[in-house]
C-alpha cells in the first residue's frame, strides 16, 4: 500500500453531489479516486481538492461501457493504494411524461443508473474483499420509494414526468438488498456493507437546480455511511434523518 490512509473510488464525481462527496471525504483524511466521464474535468475537480489540502485523483470512468469500467478498475489497483468505499453516484435522467418515455429512453437511463452499478460494482469486489472496512454507497433517490410515491410524496409533483429516472432507482434498490443477502452469505465478502442513500432533492444539473437542498446537505448521508463503523447498518435505505421506507 502506497498510504494507510483510505481510499474511495465515486463514480460522477467531476461536479454536483459526486464532487462535494469527493470534497467532505477527502477532508476526512481519504485518497479519492474520482471518477468522471470527461477525464479532464475530473483533473479540474481533483485539483480543486488537492489545492485545498486533500488528496485526490481523476480516473476516467464511463459506467455505461465495460471496456471504461474495467480501466477505471485497473487504475484504482495499479495505484497500490487498495480500496476502501465505493460511491455508486453517476446518474441519468429523462424529464418527460410516462406516457411520451420510450423504451430507448428506458434503456439509457438503466444503462447508467441500474447496469451500470452492477457492472462496476463487480468490477471492484475484488479489492473491496482486500480492506478490513470496506463499504458500497448505492445512491437511487427518495422517489425510488414505491411506499411514497405512492403515498403522493413526490418533490415537486413532477412524478409522472420521471419515469424511466424513478424506475431505474426502485431497481438500484432492489440491486442493493439482493447484493447485501448476497455478500452475507459468502465468507469472501462478508465483511463488506452495502447500503442505498438518498440525498434528498438537491440542487443540480440533473434537476436544473430546483432542488431545495444543498449539495453539502445532500452528501451528508452518503459520507456517513462511507464512514459506518462497525456496528454500521447494512441492507437499508436511508437519508440524514434515518431509514427511508422501500
Amino acid at each position: 500500500m502506497v498510504e494507510s490512509r483510505r481510499s474511495v473510488l465515486i463514480s460522477g464525481a467531476n461536479k454536483g453531489l459526486g464532487f462535494e462527496t469527493a470534497r467532505q471525504l477527502a477532508a476526512r483524511g481519504f485518497f479519492v479516486h474520482l471518477g468522471a466521464r470527461d477525464i479532464d474535468a475530473g483533473r479540474r475537480a481533483a485539483e480543486q481538492i488537492t489545492d485545498t489540502g486533500g488528496a485526490a485523483e481523476a480516473v476516467r470512468l464511463d459506467v455505461s461501457d465495460a471496456g471504461s469500467i474495467a480501466a477505471a478498475v485497473a487504475a484504482v489497483a495499479s495505484s497500490g493504494r487498495g480500496l476502501d468505499v465505493l460511491v455508486n453516484n453517476a446518474g441519468r435522467f429523462v424529464e418527460a411524461p410516462a406516457t411520451q418515455t420510450t423504451a430507448a429512453e428506458m434503456a439509457d437511463v438503466y444503462a447508467t443508473n441500474v447496469f451500470g452499478v452492477v457492472e462496476l460494482t463487480n468490477a471492484c469486489l475484488p479489492l473491496l474483499a482486500a480492506s478490513s472496512r470496506p463499504r458500497i454507497v448505492n445512491v437511487p433517490s427518495t422517489t425510488a420509494s414505491l411506499s411514497m410515491t405512492a403515498g403522493g410524496h413526490d418533490f415537486g409533483g413532477y412524478a409522472s414526468t420521471r419515469m424511466a429516472y424513478s424506475s431505474s432507482k426502485a431497481a438500484l434498490n432492489m440491486v442493493t438488498l439482493q447484493l447485501a443477502d448476497a455478500l452475507r452469505a459468502d465468507p469472501a465478502f462478508a465483511h463488506i456493507t452495502v447500503n442505498a442513500v438518498t440525498p434528498g432533492y438537491v440542487a443540480t444539473d440533473i434537476n436544473n437546480h430546483r432542488g431545495v437542498r444543498t449539495v453539502q446537505e445532500g452528501a451528508r448521508i452518503i459520507v456517513d455511511m462511507a464512514v459506518a463503523g462497525e456496528d454500521g447498518p447494512h441492507g437499508g435505505f436511508f437519508n440524514d434523518e434515518g431509514p427511508v421506507p422501500w
